[in-house]
This record gives structure tokens, sequence and C-alpha cells, in this order.
């Protein structure tokens, strides 16, 4: 009776289990066409990694409540179940198979797993249902895939861009610092300090041969001077025929006295007056006309005393009066052109060939002595400036070589960041332009001809299992619990004490006929069990004939 009810369980339990359809697409996941030698991808991940992390976004409360409500799943569910328990349930219906294979690793020859694709399930109540919803599923897939390996490969280019970009900031920034440090120290940078000293080196001799040359400039000035201080500029010179040439002085003189003479009867622009005139302003100039002017003086207040006597005498147009006017006008011009001349110092040119080559020499000497005392100042001021320098190095050696420290290594951190910069760039293309790792559908979701679960020939399989077992099992159940004593070893236990004799049960006819009875039944029930699965099994999951065949097959 037992075995009855198991078996009649699990044929309803088979026949009224709704059923589930699933809709599989594979997806398979290919490198990328470029080799990864020339062109490393940004994405760093693995491709399981991936998928899970895809599956997350993809998965998302938003994404499953839209495609519940879009196809209109799990109506019933949703009348009597929270929002929560719906998801949950789509959830479990979606399922994702990762597929592996045993590869060589490239780079470490070690075995190792790879995935090379991997499936995308969906259980639906209906198979067109199943097979939407696997589509939809399947797209959000492979579009979140392009999606997140653009933005990921985008996002490195861009923080890698914003670092060089803070790099560069920093390295202008420790450039100007680094040229205040130079602007302050003046020269005293520390890999300076051997130029300095070679400098201050070279000054020093410098400076010792600038003194030794001052000391003879000096002697021979000296020299030159007491040589210079026994001759005199304008002494007599003798001509070739034994006569006295007069020096400036003699023939301004002499000229002063002819000009004198010849006024008394020329008119002033007369030739001779006027080439007489510009003789004595050349002698002039160059005697420096001193004493003409006195003489000037002179004889202008003689000539003016005359003309008064003469116009005491005498009306304006007597040609004595005239005459004597014209005079006058022509030492008042005289004199103040030598006036004029005097506000001017003007040098005495000397005469004596040995005095001039003396003073020649002295003045050289003399020019050549303050070159060498400004030479030697100079020296001492580099000498000061260099020392200066090389005291000063120590202060700011520390914080310029932090500086320069800094500014290399942010400058070889740059040089890096932008090479890493360049792969990103190429990398985010490479993703644009789908050339990098990507996932391709190649068996998209199908309409499913038959249910995935119930799997109803195992479950009759299975229930006709438990029924056979559990019938046995109920029935050795009901004569152990059922408190009667049936063998010698019960009697045993109940009386403590071993019987002398055992007499078995009799039984009578009727007992021996309807045990009889039962067994035939219970043998009848098992093959009738045992048919109705061999038939539910060739109906349902494979035709016996097959099986029988396979079974031979396997056995040999």
């Amino acid at each position: 009776m037992a075995g009855a009810l198991l078996l009649a369980a699990s044929v309803a339990l088979a026949f009224l289990w709704p059923p589930v359809y699933r809709s599989t697409a594979t997806i398979l996941i290919e490198e990328q066409e470029i080799p990864p030698d020339l062109v490393r991808s940004a994405i760093a991940t693995y491709v399981d990694q991936r998928i899970e992390t895809i599956k997350q976004q993809v998965l998302s409360r938003s994404t499953l409540w839209r495609m519940v409500e879009q196809y209109k799943l799990y109506q019933g569910l949703r009348t009597r179940s929270s929002t929560e328990e719906v998801l949950e349930r789509f959830t479990k219906d979606i399922e994702i198979e990762v597929m592996n294979v045993k590869v060589i690793d490239k780079r470490s020859q070690n075995p190792t797993q790879a995935t090379i694709a991997f499936t995308l399930a969906y259980d639906g109540e209906t198979p067109d249902v199943a097979q939407k919803v696997a589509n939809e599923l399947t797209s959000l897939f492979l579009n979140e895939n392009l999606k997140t390996r653009e933005r990921h490969a985008q996002e490195t280019s861009l923080f890698l861009k914003r670092e060089s970009d803070n790099l560069s900031r920093h390295i202008q920034e420790l450039e100007e610092k680094l040229a205040k440090v130079k602007q302050r120290a003046d020269g005293a940078l520390p890999e300076l300090v051997q130029l300095n000293m070679a400098l201050m080196n070279q000054a020093q001799r410098e400076l010792i041969d600038a003194d030794r040359d001052i000391r003879s400039l000096r002697e021979r000035k000296t020299y030159l001077e007491g040589e210079l201080a026994t001759l005199k500029p304008h002494t007599p010179i003798i001509s070739a025929s034994g006569e006295r040439l007069l020096d400036v002085e003699e023939r301004l003189k002499a000229l002063r006295a002819q000009s004198a003479s010849l006024s008394a009867y020329v008119k002033p622009d007369h030739p001779d007056m006027i080439k007489l005139k510009q003789e004595l302003s050349s002698l002039g100039k160059e005697a420096g006309d001193a004493d003409g002017r006195d003489e000037l003086s002179k004889r202008l207040m003689a000539e003016r005393a005359m003309l008064a006597e003469l116009r005491e005498r005498m009306n304006e147009a007597h040609p004595d009066v005239v005459h004597a006017q014209e005079v006058v006008a022509s030492l008042e011009r005289e004199l103040q052109a030598a006036t004029d001349r005097a506000a001017s110092p003007v040098t005495i040119k000397p005469e004596n060939p040995a005095y001039i080559n003396i003073q020649s020499q002295l003045t050289s000497t003399g020019a050549s002595l303050k070159a060498m005392e400004t030479a030697r100042s100079e020296l001492k001021r580099r000498m000061a400036e260099y020392a200066k320098r090389l005291e000063s190095t120590p202060t700011i050696e520390p914080e310029y070589l932090d500086l320069i420290r800094d500014r290399e290594n942010s400058v070889h951190k740059h040089q890096e960041i932008s090479s890493r910069m360049m792969e990103a760039q190429v990398s985010a293309e490479l993703e644009v332009q789908r050339k990098g790792e990507r996932f391709s559908l190649i068996n998209p979701p199908e309409l499913p001809e038959k249910p995935s679960q119930p799997n109803r020939p195992a479950i009759l399989l299975l229930g006709a299992l438990f029924a056979i077992f559990g019938g046995v099992g109920v029935g050795v159940a009901a004569e152990n619990l059922d408190g009667k004593i049936h063998t010698r070893e019960q009697l045993a236990r109940t009386m403590r004490s071993v019987p002398v004799v055992a007499v078995p049960y009799l039984p009578s006819e009727r007992e021996v006929t309807a045990l009889a009875r039962r067994r035939v039944a219970v043998s009848l029930s098992a093959l009738g069990a045992v048919a109705l699965v061999a038939i539910v099994l060739h109906l349902t999951w494979r035709p016996l004939d097959i099986v029988w065949y396979t079974i031979l097959r396997k056995f040999g």
C-alpha cells in the first residue's frame, strides 16, 4: 500500500510540475587582433572577473524590474509576493556558466586555466518569453562589455593626463624655486664650487702678476719724471744754417707788434690785416694768449683816449675820427676774441724733441699704471666675490640639492607617465575601433522546443525506486514496531533469559493461503510498477529497444 502511494505521488509530481523552458546563448571571448607586444590593452582584469562585474551591473534592481514589467514576468508571484522576492526569483532563473580550458602560459610556460567562452541562460515559463529575455540579457552583456572597456580605457587615459598635467605644474614650480635659489645664490651653487675655486686661484695669480707690473710701472714713472724735470719744453731750436728759430711766444710778440704798426695805416678788412689776425689767432691758441689780452687792453685804452681827443677837435665825419673809430672797434673785437679764447684752457705744446719723447713715455706709463691699478682693484673684487660664493655654498646646498633631486624624480616620473599616457591613448583607440578583446555571440538564444525542467523520466524512475524501497521499508518497520514477539531473540530480550526450547509457529491453512495471496499481490504490484515505469520511459525519454541495444553495446 505504501509503495503504491509513493508511486502515485511521483507520477503526480512528474506530470503536474509546471514546465520550465531554458533559452541559452553562447558568447565567445575573442583575443585582440593586434599582438599585445605591439599594443598593450589598458584592461588588466581577468575575463572571469570582468564577467562577474558585468553581471552585477546588468543584474541591477532597476534593470531587472524593467525587464519584469516589459515582458510581464511572474504574474502570479507578483500578486502574492513582494518586489524583492520577485527579483530574487528572477536572479535565480538566470544562469551564467564560464567555459575554461587548460592552456600553457606564454610567459611562464606553466599550465593554467583560460576562459574562452561563457553561456547565458534564462529559465522561463513559456518558450517565447524565455527566448526574449535571454536575447535582452545577451544584448545587455555585449553592450555593457563594450561600454565598460571603452570607459575604462578613457578613464585610464584621462587619469594619466591629469597626473601628467599635475607633474608638469609641479616641475614648473620647482623650476621657479630653483631660479629663485640660483638668483639668491649669485653663483654660489654646489656644482660651481670647483669652477669658483679655479677662478679664485686664477684671479690670485693674476693679482700677483698685476702687483709686480704695478711696481715696475711705478719705478719707470719715477725715473721718467726725473728725466723730464731736467729738460725744458721750449729750448731754442737752431736751424741747419746756424740761425736761431723763434719759439711761439717770440713769434707771437713779433706778430703783435707788426699788427699794431699795420693797424695804424691799414683798415681792418685789408687782406694783410686779415691774414695777420689769423696768424695771431693760431699762435694765440697754441701759446695761450694771456699776455696778448693785456697788450690789447692797453692799446684799446690808448686808442679810445686818442678818439676822444680827436672828437674834441674834429667832427664825426672827419677821416681821422672815422679811422680812429674803426681802430677802436677792431681792437674791441680782438679783445673779445682773446677773452673768449682765454675761457677755454689752452695747453702750450712743447717744442723740445727730447722733452716730447720723455713726456709721451711718461703719459703712456701713467695710463698703463692707471689701467693696472684698475685691473688690480677688479681682481681684488673678484677674489672677494669668489670667496663669498665659496662661503655661501654650504648654506644653499641642502635646499638646492633637495630641489634638484625632486625635479629629477618628477621629470623621470613625468616621462614615464607620458609614455604610459600615449599607450593608454592607443589602447583607448583600440577599444573604440573594436580591435581589442571582445565578446562575440556565436550561438544566439534559440526558441526552446521542449522544457528543460522537470525531468519527468527521472522523477518517475526515482518515484518507482522510492515506491519499491519505501514499501519494503514500511513493511519492515510495521513488523518491528507492532509490539508482537516474532523471533526467539525478541523473546530472549523480553524475558531477559534464554529459552530452553523454541516451539515454531504453526500457521493454519487459512493463514498460509492469505500469506500466499499477499505475496502474489506484492509481486504483481512490483511487476506493474516496473511495467509502468518502462512504459513512461519509453514514451517520454527514450524507446526501450534503443536503451536495450545501448546497454548491450556498453557491456560488449
